[in-house]
C-alpha cells in the first residue's frame, strides 16, 4: 500500500488532515481548483487515500470529476452529507467532522468525530496525531445516524440562529420551544431524505451533547441562508410542510 495522500480542497479542514497524514509519514499532494486530476490521477495512480475537503456545494463537482483510478479510495467529510450523496462511490470513507477550525487559531473541538468506512483507522491515527479526538464507528446505520445526527445539529443551529442569533448555549437556555420546533422539522426532512424513520427525542438529546460540548459556539454561520434555501426545496419535493421553517425564510430574502 502506497505511503501517498491526495487532498482535494486545501483549505482549514483539510490543512488539519494534511498535519495529521505527515506526522504519520505520509507524503501529502494537494488538489486544488487549478490542477487538472486526470494528469494528478496518471502520477500519483496508486495513493493511500483521496480526502475530498472541498465544501458542501462544491461536492457533487468534484465527485462527478473524479478520476476512476482515485474513486475507490475516497474519503468525504462534508456537512449535510448523506449516503446519498455519494452514490455511485464505491464504499468510501466519511468522518463526520466535530471540529472547527479558522485561520490563525487551534482547531476546536465540540465532541468526538466519527469515523466509518475501509480506512477508518488509517483518518482516526492522522487525527490523533493533531490530537483531535474520535470514535471508529462498526456498522452503515451507525454511521447513518451519525450523520443524520450532525445535520441535526448545523442546520438547527443555523437556521433557528436567523432569528434568535447568538450562541448554541443560549438558544437551548433561553430559546428552547422553537429550537425544538425546528429541530423536530429537521428530523422530518432527514426521515424524507434518507427513507428511515428516527427516534426524534433521542437525537435532539445528542444534538444537546454537542450544545454543551461548546455552548459559546455561533449560532448563525454566513451559509444560513442558504442552507434554509436548501431545507425548504428539499422539502417541498418531498412534499414535506415544514411550517416553523417556513416562516424563517422572509428573513433570508429581504434587503
Amino acid at each position: 500500500m502506497g505511503k501517498e495522500i491526495v487532498l482535494i480542497g486545501v483549505g482549514e479542514i483539510g490543512g488539519v488532515f494534511a498535519r495529521g497524514f505527515l506526522k504519520l509519514g505520509y507524503s501529502v499532494h494537494p488538489v486544488t481548483r487549478d490542477t487538472d486530476m486526470v494528469a494528478a490521477a496518471a502520477s500519483i495512480s496508486q495513493p493511500r487515500l483521496v480526502v475530498v475537503a472541498v465544501g458542501e456545494n462544491d461536492l457533487q463537482p468534484v465527485l462527478s470529476a473524479i478520476p476512476e483510478i482515485w474513486r475507490s479510495k475516497l474519503c468525504l467529510l462534508q456537512n449535510e452529507l448523506l449516503p446519498n450523496d455519494w452514490e455511485g462511490v464505491p464504499d468510501p470513507t466519511v468522518i463526520s467532522i466535530w471540529f472547527e477550525k479558522k485561520p490563525g487559531m487551534d482547531a476546536k473541538v465540540i465532541i468526538p468525530s466519527p469515523v466509518y468506512g475501509p480506512e477508518a483507522e488509517l483518518v482516526s491515527q492522522a487525527l490523533g496525531k493533531v490530537s483531535i479526538p474520535y470514535r471508529i464507528l462498526t456498522s452503515d446505520n451507525e454511521l447513518l445516524r451519525d450523520l443524520v445526527v450532525k445535520n441535526l445539529y448545523i442546520l438547527t443551529t443555523n437556521i433557528a440562529g436567523l432569528k434568535t442569533g447568538g450562541t448554541v448555549g443560549a438558544l437551548w437556555s433561553e430559546h428552547r420551544p422553537f429550537a425544538t420546533d425546528v429541530a423536530k422539522e429537521i428530523v422530518q426532512l432527514q426521515e424524507g431524505l434518507t427513507g428511515v424513520s428516527f427516534d426524534t427525542s433521542s437525537l435532539i438529546d445528542r444534538m444537546v451533547e454537542a450544545f454543551e460540548g461548546d455552548p459559546e459556539h455561533k449560532c448563525m454561520g454566513r451559509s444560513a441562508p442558504a442552507r434554509l434555501a436548501r431545507a425548504l426545496n428539499h422539502a417541498h419535493s418531498l412534499g414535506l410542510d415544514l411550517t416553523t421553517l417556513q416562516t424563517l425564510q422572509p428573513e433570508t430574502t429581504s434587503v
